[in-house]
């Protein structure tokens, strides 16, 4: 027994994750590390084959089949909760007829350091398994440091195409998102509307009240056009005071002038600057693109554009619908021998 006793203390210190067991089974020795697997309850006294499933050999179903295969690797798991795997291996002690079972927790060290509260002075102090921890921390530090560095690239990322697509001022999108939208609505090859809308009277704002007058015009101007088109609409500020919406869905001409109104209703309000009133309109020229139809999208804008020259011939401050016969009305108004007034854009 002093010898059984003399050999267990050298166990405990040079392999902490062992089990000395009777020839019934019976474990009369825990090592501390095992011991810490249950801290609730006293290991000793208990049956090894009731503390632990034995996965594999398949074969073993009782001590003395596992006695009988002494030197094989065993794959264990823990009856209770959590159920830990472990490897293990069994040896006799040629002691009393006890055997020794060596444990090790294996691949699953990581989730078992966590469950049971391990440290370093858990393990044998040549066990490769303390280095191992210090590569799976290291290793997740580097890759959550590595995360956090590819978030903030995406971040910066998607703000700085954020940015190549977005007009400073107005905050609308620009030219350049404006062609990205149109062509993505093409490759969808859905009906959607076009307006091109121009400012009226924006240049007397900058000429009599300043250029700072003129960008907190603009900046209203694009919040109503916002406010009245839909969330799916794309308004897109092309130019100093020329805007360009885009309406999917918006297939009719009774659609799109429904909401080209109450752009207009909404432009033709004085808008505040210190104290001085600031004076605009909105002319609008629309059309329809249809994938049905031969014309490209350049067409459609320019048809919407022959329109837009429209709505300036006739007076400013309303919406015209593209229609052929507008060409003819926009070559005379490009003529230089055309009549005094009429409007240019």
């Amino acid at each position: 027994m002093m010898a059984l006793d003399q050999l267990t203390r050298t166990l405990d210190v040079l392999c902490p994750m062992h089990l000395v067991i009777s020839d019934t089974g019976m474990i009369t020795h825990a090592g501390p590390t095992v011991q810490k697997l249950r801290p609730e309850t006293t290991l000793a006294g208990e049956q090894f084959l009731d503390v632990f499933d034995l996965k594999r050999p398949r074969s073993i179903e009782k001590i003395s089949d596992l006695r009988a295969n002494a030197g094989t690797k065993m794959h264990l798991q823990l009856r209770a909760a959590p159920q830990t795997e472990i490897k293990g291996v069994l040896m006799p002690a040629t002691l009393s007829g006890h055997s020794i079972v060596n444990l090790s927790f294996g691949i699953s060290i990581v989730d078992a350091v966590a469950d049971f509260a391990l440290t370093s002075a858990d393990f044998a102090a040549t066990d490769l398994a303390i280095e191992m921890l210090y590569l799976v921390e290291g290793k997740s530090a580097a890759m959550d440091a590595s995360r956090k560095l590819n978030l903030r690239l995406q971040g910066a990322m998607i703000s700085a195409e954020e940015q190549a697509f977005t007009d400073t001022l107005t905050g609308l999108k620009n030219r350049r998102a404006m062609d990205h939208v149109l062509a993505r609505h093409v490759d969808w090859g859905t009906r959607f509307g076009l307006m091109q809308v121009d400012l009226d009277w924006f240049k007397a704002v900058n000429d009599t009240l300043g250029h700072a007058a003129g960008d907190f015009v603009l900046q209203n101007v694009a919040r109503i056009m916002v406010e009245e088109t839909r969330g799916c609409d794309t308004v897109a500020r092309t130019g100093g005071d020329e805007f360009v919406i885009i309406l999917p869905y918006a297939s009719s001409q009774d659609v799109l002038e429904n909401i080209g109104q109450r752009i207009i209703e909404q432009l033709c309000r004085p808008m505040m600057y210190q104290g001085e009133m600031c004076r605009i309109s909105g002319s609008i020229g629309m059309a329809i693109y249809d994938p049905e139809s031969s014309k490209t999208v350049a067409e459609i804008m320019d048809d919407a554009d022959v329109a837009l020259y429209a709505s300036k011939d006739r007076g400013r401050g309303r919406q015209t619908f593209y229609e052929p016969s507008l060409r003819k009305k926009v070559a005379n108004s490009n003529d230089p021998a055309a009549p005094d007034g009429v409007a240019q854009r």
